[in-house]
């Protein structure tokens, strides 16, 4: 794999699911981890879920903030209260030249959540033991 690239993942679920009883099965030592559809608890660890889960992969940075801030669109007629999803599109730009992930989570209605994250890989910049889940080939997508 080579060179620093971002994968994108997205999850829209039940409060009941990202918090049936506990959170083990959140955590990468629990058995379900792998085959679990919420996310996990530490934004990392989406790199240990199976590929199939990336939604896409992105070499440049303002591709990334592209998508970042297309989800926000897609999704914004679902936020509830204060709409907490105005993530200033440099800002994500700077964050991902910088090899950071760019995380968000917000409730949205019917008692659900919404979580965008564009993960770092190639290294992953605080978990430098993950390996990259797929070969990614330069210029493509996941």
């Amino acid at each position: 794999m080579a060179g620093l690239h971002h994968h994108a993942y997205v999850w829209l679920g039940s409060a009941d699911v990202l918090v049936k009883p506990g959170d083990a099965h959140r955590r990468p030592n629990h058995p379900e981890f792998r085959s679990a559809q919420v996310m996990p608890l530490e934004c990392a660890d989406w790199l240990l879920k199976p590929a199939s889960r990336i939604e896409t992969t992105f070499d440049e940075p303002k591709e990334g903030a592209d998508w970042y801030a297309g989800q926000l669109a897609q999704y914004a007629g679902l936020f509830v209260g204060s709409y907490a999803g105005d993530v200033p599109y440099e800002e994500t730009v700077r964050a991902l030249s910088a090899g950071e992930d760019r995380v968000g989570g917000w409730w949205v209605s019917g008692g659900r959540f919404l979580s965008l994250n564009l993960i770092a890989c190639s290294p992953h910049r605080v978990r430098l033991d993950y390996a990259c889940p797929v070969v990614h080939v330069r210029g493509g997508s996941a």
